[in-house]
């Protein structure tokens, strides 16, 4: 009896072990687990980024191969670290330092030891890791740039931190993730999804072949192909027409709000962000807190747009009924504001709106804004229009776009001038700059370049968008492809377009055209001033131009903001006009003014407040 029971015991155990052992095998298996076992290692297969074309098929951006230095913190042996640290081309102290990060991140989990080795490094390495126990190599591909241009939209990509780690369980440390641009934009699109292998290891800690026979583990997936709207070639000419000048550009297609280009200056090879160098080359452009080449003028400067505002400021007059066309506002050189005389470079005389906008003359339009809030019976209900009117062209708050970054500008409001005034004790000759463009108004060059897409479309503008296709696929999303519509009716745009037409024909840009085409536009010049040692200083006015052609079906409406630049048919007037041309036409034809944009720098501008010096501005040097 003692014998059968004893048996049974036996019997009874070796069942609930096999039981147990079999649920965990087939019922209660999890990959969690499987990363828990010591004698499972799990090795990462990680695919290639999705490549970036521009919108007509070239490309931007692809992919080279790289070599990560992988270390398993408790599978390190003793080594000649001397060697090794030689063969990396790193010293001893950086060794310390990386595999301690690795032991605090998981002693038994793979960490990034030294990432993104060269062909020749690898090639150099390979043959004797075998020698350096719990390090191995593992292959990834890096980003190549096809291009020197559009570091700002294309973006980078760098190594996941702690806070990346919390925030999507997907990433392990050492992997790479888009940090700006487009890269962190479309980050889940561009990436793919990395395979993995699971490697099983006998009790001397040797691999022995696939755990499960590779019934667990899974193929990498490539990153889907994306194309952007940029224009490659008028990117690359913009940047170039940039040389030595800082500020932003950004060219719209008018009838699908797709982003054509958009330049910030002073810009960077997007190469340096890219292999070993790149922590080095990205502190050096960081730290250079004078030109600032990491910071995307055409999307985060928030300026004054100067004269190109009184456009705006016309067509809520229209609209309002407080002028037509034939308004006349006499123009003594100027206008005051109490006792105080703002100028004006008109010549004055008799202004009608068509002269006023093609002659740029401040008085006309301050008589006109003037006129809109005396419409009212309180100024803060002339606000209240003036505000909804300016905003419905999209300024003064996020435009929407698919870019990661962005300033919303700023439209002020009856609240914002009760905090300086106080309720009920201000009025339109307290705000009176607004009407030329100055004052408290501020824009973006992108919020500038819709502004002007809207007007080219006679009153409505589609969401500025960089993505046109996926996979070689259109994209349809509906806010990019939805009209939004301003407050204007389409009828007052018509005066408007034609005293911009005018602008080129006979007014100040009068000097630019381009044969054979009709170009729409309006210059800005915008005062600046900065700070030395305490002091207000007033440093060379900014050049603003904002312009759409061709003017009866427009293909392109571009704004130019360049500091420093003097008036605006000067810098910005010139650039705007050679990019037009070279989109339009594929060709420029006017080689002098070319080679003067591409040679021409402002750099000795950009010198004087630091220079010690006394300086002049505005000062003509051409």
């Amino acid at each position: 009896m003692k014998k059968l029971l004893l048996s049974s015991i036996i019997v009874i155990i070796g069942i609930t072990f096999l039981g147990r052992l079999s649920y965990l095998q087939i019922f209660s298996f999890s990959p969690d687990q499987v990363l828990e076992d010591p004698a499972i290692k799990r090795v990462y297969d990680y695919p290639e980024r999705g490549y970036i074309y521009d919108r007509n098929g070239k490309l931007l951006v692809g992919n080279d191969p790289a070599y990560d230095v992988m270390v398993i913190p408790r599978e390190v042996r003793e080594l000649d670290t001397l060697e090794f640290c030689s063969l990396l081309g790193i010293d001893k102290a950086k060794f310390k330092k990386e595999l301690h990060k690795a032991r605090v991140y998981s002693p038994r989990l793979p960490s990034v030891f030294v990432p993104q080795l060269s062909k020749e490094d690898y090639a150099r390495l390979q043959e004797k890791m075998r020698h350096y126990r719990g390090f191995y190599i593992q292959k990834r591909s890096l980003r190549y740039y096809d291009t020197k241009s559009a570091a700002n939209v294309l973006g980078y990509i760098s190594e996941v931190n702690d806070r990346d780690l919390a925030k999507n369980p997907y990433y392990v440390q050492g992997e790479l993730t888009g940090r700006t641009g487009v890269e962190k934009q479309y980050e889940d699109i561009l990436r793919g999804r990395k395979g993995v292998q699971y490697i099983q290891k006998d009790r001397y800690n040797r691999d022995i072949g696939k755990y499960k026979g590779g019934i667990m583990d899974t193929l990498p997936e490539q990153g889907l192909e994306i194309n952007i709207t940029i224009d490659k070639t008028l990117q690359e000419y913009g940047e170039l027409l940039m040389n030595g000048k800082r500020g932003g550009i950004v060219a719209l297609e008018p009838s699908s709000g797709e982003i054509l280009a958009m330049i910030s200056g002073p810009t960077y090879d997007p190469s340096l962000l890219v292999g070993r160098e790149r922590s080095k080359n990205y502190s050096k452009l960081h730290y250079d807190s004078i030109s600032k080449p990491l910071f995307d003028r055409s999307i985060l400067a928030e300026g004054s747009p100067g004269s190109p505002f009184k456009t705006l400021n016309a067509l809520v007059a229209l609209q309002e009924g407080v002028i037509t066309p034939n308004t006349t506002v006499q123009c003594y050189n100027g206008f005051y504001v109490g006792r105080k005389k703002r100028g004006c470079h008109c010549g004055g005389g008799l202004r009608k709106l068509n002269d006023g906008i093609y002659k740029s003359c401040n008085a006309y339009f301050a008589a006109t804004f003037r006129k809109i809030y005396d419409k009212f019976e309180t100024t803060d209900d002339g606000m209240d229009v003036w505000e909804k009117h300016m905003k419905s062209f999209g300024l003064g708050q996020y435009l929407g776009y698919d870019l990661p970054t962005g300033k919303k500008g700023r439209i002020p409001s009856k609240e914002y001038y009760d905090k300086w005034y106080g309720d009920n004790r201000w009025s339109s000759s307290y705000i009176i700059s607004n009407s030329i463009g100055q004052g408290e108004v501020a824009a973006t060059p992108i919020q500038l370049a819709n502004m002007t897409a809207a007007i080219a479309n006679r009153g409505h503008y589609f969401t500025p968008h960089i993505l046109k296709k996926v996979d070689g696929k259109d994209i349809s999303i509906p806010d990019f492809v939805e009209p939004k519509h301003t407050t204007i009716d389409k009828k007052y745009f018509e005066p408007v377009i034609q005293g911009m037409a005018d602008v080129y024909e006979k007014g100040t840009a009068r000097w630019l055209q381009i044969p054979d085409v009709k170009i729409a536009g309006k210059t800005g010049t915008v005062e600046n001033y900065t700070k030395i040692d305490s002091v207000r200083v007033q440093l060379t006015d900014h050049s603003v131009f904002v312009a759409f052609a061709p003017v009866e079906d427009p293909k392109i409406a571009i704004a130019v903001y360049i500091e420093n630049g003097y008036y605006g048919s000067r810098y910005a007037g010139h650039i705007a006009s050679l990019m037009i041309e070279k989109y339009i036409k594929g060709e420029i034809t006017r080689k002098d003014l070319e080679k003067r944009m591409l040679e021409k720098t402002l750099e000795k501008e950009y010198a004087k407040p630091y220079s010690g010096k006394e300086f002049k501005i505005n000062e003509y040097v051409w």
